[in-house]
């Protein structure tokens, strides 16, 4: 009463506030911007502040994290992008917001279509980010993306298309290490089933 319990919250706040002052000191420069000063500061037992100062730091995202799909290529020895895609158009039809539109590339000398897009396109504005997409994929050419930062000026560069949305699969090794291992000891696994 009488105003005892403000008093009590304020004296509970400025204690907070000149233990961050004092934790700051001790630790020094390796706090702020370092990985180990955001791992600190993420624990459930840090003392001081624990914000994250975005955007000149950023945490971590789990590996399971997923946000827009990409489509994962190979190169081949002569430098060439070859996406994994075979333009099959099954994460067309999985897709709950219908956001994805592929065409098939056509053969020059018969006419007939190739399993190869030769269009690919994403509607970002669209995409629920469900990776459906990535799931039902029967190649792995989609993965989804750790990439967040998409923010533009202009609304016109909101359609992904296949070359946008293409990156190798180097980085989607870098990105999610335990998966990529995973899938590469099963394809290997199925090439040595397949040569004996």
């Amino acid at each position: 009463m009488n105003g005892i319990g403000i008093l009590k919250g304020l004296w509970v706040t400025f204690c907070h506030f000149i233990e961050t002052f004092l934790v700051d000191l001790r630790s020094g420069s390796k706090r702020y911007f370092t990985e180990t000063g955001i791992k600190s500061r993420l624990s459930a037992d840090t003392d001081g502040i624990f914000t994250i100062q975005y955007p000149e730091e950023k945490m971590p995202v789990p590996e399971n994290f997923r946000y827009l799909p990409f489509l994962v290529y190979r190169e081949t020895e002569s430098g060439e992008k070859k996406p994994l895609c075979t333009a099959c158009g099954i994460c067309t039809k999985v897709c709950p917001p219908q956001c994805i539109s592929i065409k098939k590339a056509i053969d020059p000398e018969t006419g007939k279509a190739i399993s190869s897009p030769a269009e690919f396109f994403i509607d970002i504005d669209i995409c629920m980010n469900c990776g459906l997409c990535a799931e039902y994929c029967p190649f792995d050419a989609i993965k989804m993306d750790h990439d967040y930062e998409i923010a533009t000026q202009t609304r016109d560069n909101n359609l992904y298309d296949l070359q946008k949305l293409m990156k190798p699969m180097a980085y989607y090794a870098k990105i999610r290490p335990s998966y990529y291992a995973t899938e590469e000891a099963a394809r290997r696994e199925k090439e040595l089933k397949k040569n004996q």
